[in-house]
């Protein structure tokens, strides 16, 4: 047993990026090194890999680093990874550079990578990074929380000149397929109207009666978020300036979102999972994604991560929709 035990680990960020990823390189590094390992950083994610762009890392390579956002190791889409030859060259890379343990810091399509890397010997470990709250294990993904204020406090401004103006505004915020960020913004910025992928009916006269009833009932402007995953905002906002004839503006919010300095939520939960998936790879274990469940920091084998489904909370919902002034039912 001694001879399987972990000397080097490697670090990775792939996919896009988050803040907070940061934090989390930081605490890989810094709890590798402690525990008398090498760390080994791996530069533009899986495509770095099969390009052997590898270097080591010191603690003082991580300083002032935890208050940055973006990564410093840089990331990138690498389809030659999806492929079996790329996955078996990759882990042959990381067999001759020594590394023998690995962290990956990404979303789902991340971890697909990992569970390759894993089935060929490569102990690995994924933690989980995405502004876009989408992966099935875990309660808290690394970079949502900056994301989904970064777009709280942009909905606000949009707000403002709408008012200012009497328009109605789309705002349409990321997140891919999924609606969290949709759904949180929807509830922390008051707005009329959410659109989210797993509950919009594409009912769009529902969305233009409600707009007009709002402007009857004296409402000064009228905010409607729209997810990435449905987006045609700026198409939508054509159909319902036509229909209203109440002037109405999109704002696609785009990629400012994954930016800025991460909060102090992303940087600590960041730093606890980059630790606890060394401390994994330590005590020998492999295949696993690191997650927050129940106040807790976990982990999951990896194809149960995969697996595992994750939907739009009813409850959460209903709330967001009662909230609305449109739906106050005693006021018709």
């Amino acid at each position: 047993m001694a001879e399987k035990k972990i000397k080097t680990i490697g670090v990775l960020t792939s996919g896009g990026d988050a803040p907070g990823m940061n934090a989390a390189i930081r605490a890989v590094v810094r709890r590798g090194l402690s525990a008398g390992l090498n760390v080994k950083g791996i530069l533009k994610g899986y495509n770095g890999l099969l390009n052997e762009e590898i270097i080591d890392m010191s603690a003082k390579d991580v300083s002032d680093t935890i208050e940055r956002g973006g990564t410093v190791l840089y990331t990138a889409r690498c389809a030659e990874f999806r492929t079996p030859e790329g996955q078996q060259r990759g882990a042959e890379i990381c067999r001759k550079h020594g590394i023998d343990g690995l962290v990956v810091i990404g979303g789902d399509g991340s971890f697909a990578g990992a569970q390759k890397l894993a089935n060929l010997g490569i102990n690995t470990i994924g933690l989980p990074g995405t502004i876009d709250l989408d992966i099935a294990c875990t309660e808290y993904t690394i970079g949502f929380d900056t994301a989904v204020n970064t777009a709280m406090e942009a909905i606000d401004k949009v707000r403002d000149t709408s008012t200012s103006h009497e328009r109605c505004s789309i705002i349409e915020v990321m997140g891919r397929g999924a609606g969290y960020l949709a759904l949180w913004c929807g509830i922390a910025n008051g707005a009329e109207d959410v659109l989210i992928p797993e509950k919009y009916d594409y009912d769009e006269q529902k969305l233009i009666n409600n707009i007009i009833e709002s402007r009857k009932k004296g409402k000064k402007h009228h905010i409607i978020i729209n997810a990435e995953g449905i987006g045609h905002s700026e198409a939508m906002a054509k159909r319902i300036e036509a229909a209203t004839g109440i002037e109405t503006r999109a704002t696609i919010l785009g990629h400012m979102q994954r930016g800025g300095s991460p909060t102090c939520k992303d940087r600590v939960y960041a730093s606890m999972m980059g630790a606890l998936a060394v401390d994994l790879l330590v005590a020998g274990k492999t295949c696993r994604v690191v997650g927050y469940r129940h106040g807790e920091f976990v982990d999951f084998d990896i194809n149960e991560a995969l697996a595992m489904q994750k939907g739009i909370s009813d409850y959460q919902w209903e709330v967001c929709q009662s909230l609305s002034h449109n739906y106050d039912k005693n006021n018709k």
